[in-house]
């Protein structure tokens, strides 16, 4: 891998991401809820990276597993997600992620991003339609630093 290269569903190691995400989910700090979570996505240069979440009292700051992935990803070097798996709950089944974590890893994969679902594997296409990306920014004339 590398490059951004487009990776088929069936060229994953989905065992070995589900693997990571539970191993995450088992240092998820959720005392509120009681509900860990911990996701796991492979990295065009073959890398894996992890997030569990992290509540906190103040709901509205509760950091989604996701988020922690996401910083993991950029902390160590960057590169686009190809594969993407997220499990949940005391039984670490496979769940999907919520709409503000699904906008995250459209921004880090894009559209052909391989998300790991409860009903198979989907693309982020099929996840998020019509998503908004920074294609719509550039379309607007605004350009990212």
């Amino acid at each position: 891998m590398g490059g951004g290269e487009h990776v088929r569903a069936d060229e994953v190691q989905w065992d070995v991401l589900r693997a990571a995400a539970v191993d995450a989910a088992q240092r998820a700090y959720a005392p509120y809820s009681s509900f860990p979570v911990g996701a796991a996505a492979l990295v065009d240069d073959g890398r894996v990276v992890t997030g569990c979440n992290v509540e906190n009292a103040s709901y509205g700051v509760t950091l989604c597993a996701e988020c922690g992935l996401v910083s993991a990803l950029v902390a160590s070097g960057g590169g686009r997600l190809v594969a993407f798996t997220c499990v949940g709950g005391q039984d670490r089944a496979r769940i999907m992620p919520c709409g503000r974590c699904r906008q995250l890893l459209w921004e880090h994969g894009g559209a052909a991003l391989q998300v790991d679902t409860p009903e198979g594997i989907l693309s982020m296409a099929e996840v998020l339609p019509q998503a908004f990306g920074p294609d719509d920014l550039h379309a607007g004339g605004v350009r990212p630093d």
